[in-house]
């Protein structure tokens, strides 16, 4: 009763966006649950080369937040900028039914990305804007949550486009197109953005005297994020390690599946159970669970263990992710959320692309377990950050 309770008081706007998140998700993870398959059977492309491309592709993502962050807060206008960005992912994914070589690969997903970095930070800002304050962490981990279903469903539906198509990847590439213009239509449609008061006029996020209102507790955020991030490399090699278990090729997007099932599940009452629980105890908890899946998919390549690795990983994610979002909105200025969470992003940018690189060149030159074991490393890392912020 109480769940049901809250979940009526938050804005229709969010469930919104949520729902956005999810259309997007379906088709963005359609194409990324076979994407790795693809360039590997297809393309021929090595490891590193796919580690590389998905380093890049997410760097660019998260990078690209710090600008549309910036501009969000000068301009205080979100909606529309996240209504660009959406757009531009949307246009972009006919080029992967299209691409004869990784190249063209990297160009989409590059682009793609491109479109991702520029809706991230506005719309996160716009979720910290919309929410009431006691509610923020069950707002971010319900968007979370709808986020996954549709990282769930895309999945499903390529899996069980790879059985009945027979293996068709570029078929899937093109039913893919559909959801993602939906989302952009539905955003357009669905979402209210609160007006900004006329009192207060733009600012420059960029000037010193404005960023140094981004105090310690932030930067700290930003550290740990990074961290974490780190320690989770791209989900590509999830894909690659499900593919050495020896799953017939089109059940090997069932694993995304399971992972986004367990995030989807997790992301709202860990969302929740944020807004009257420590935040650092839960990032412990958080880093101590994919310590586990790390573990665990680098023991073994038994398709048991590396569903039981991804169950982990995916819980994993549902404890952290909607919980650093509430902590970047809990310890920004209301007027420098975009940019707070575009400077966050833009440290996580570069730590992914360092990590899905290393794990990249530790798959190929020593193999798959030694990557899972750097991911642990990485994350006992973060465990003393987080020690030493206490």
């Amino acid at each position: 009763m109480k769940q049901a309770s809250t979940l009526s008081q938050i804005p229709t706007s969010i469930w919104m966006l949520g729902f956005v998140s999810l259309l997007m998700d379906v088709s963005s993870e359609m194409i990324h649950s076979i994407l790795p398959l693809f360039m590997v059977t297809v393309l021929g492309t090595s490891a590193l080369t796919v580690g590389m491309i998905e380093g890049v592709a997410e760097a660019t993502a998260l990078i690209m937040k710090v600008f549309s962050g910036v501009l969000s807060d000068f301009l205080g206008k979100r909606k529309w900028l996240a209504v660009s960005g959406y757009a531009l992912g949307a246009i972009t994914k006919p080029l992967f039914a299209v691409a004869t070589t990784s190249t063209v690969v990297l160009s989409a997903r590059f682009i793609d990305r491109i479109g991702k970095g520029i809706r991230g930070a506005p719309r996160d800002a716009l979720i910290a804007d919309i929410s009431p304050i006691h509610l923020r962490g069950a707002a971010f981990g319900l968007r979370q949550s709808l986020d996954t279903v549709g990282a769930f469903l895309g999945p499903l539906l390529a899996a069980g486009l790879m059985l009945l198509w027979t293996n068709d990847f570029r078929a899937i590439f093109w039913v893919a197109v559909i959801p993602a213009f939906l989302a952009v239509a539905l955003l357009i449609v669905g979402v209210q953005e609160p007006e900004r008061s006329k009192d207060k006029p733009p600012i420059n996020p960029i000037k010193r005297s404005t960023l140094k209102q981004l105090t310690t507790p932030y930067w700290w955020v930003v550290i740990i994020g990074a961290c974490f991030t780190l320690a989770r490399f791209s989900e590509a090699f999830l894909v690659l390690r499900a593919q050495q278990s020896g799953m017939a090729l089109p059940l090997v997007p069932l694993v995304m599946m399971l992972m986004s099932v367990i995030y989807a599940g997790s992301a709202y009452p860990f969302g929740k159970l944020s807004d009257s629980m420590s935040h650092i105890k839960l990032l412990v908890l958080g880093l101590i669970v994919l310590i586990f899946a790390d573990l665990i998919l680098a023991y073994s390549s038994h398709w048991s263990m590396v569903l039981l690795g991804v169950t982990l990983w995916g819980l994993h994610m549902g404890m952290t992710q909607g919980l650093l979002a509430t902590m970047v909105a809990d310890t920004a200025p209301v007027d420098l959320r975009g940019t707070a969470y575009g400077f966050f992003n833009l440290v996580s940018g570069v730590a992914m692309l360092i990590a899905s690189v290393v794990a990249g060149f530790i798959w190929d030159q020593f193999g798959a377990s030694y990557t899972f074991y750097t991911g642990a490393i990485f994350c006992i890392i973060g465990l003393l950050v987080i020690a030493i912020k206490k």
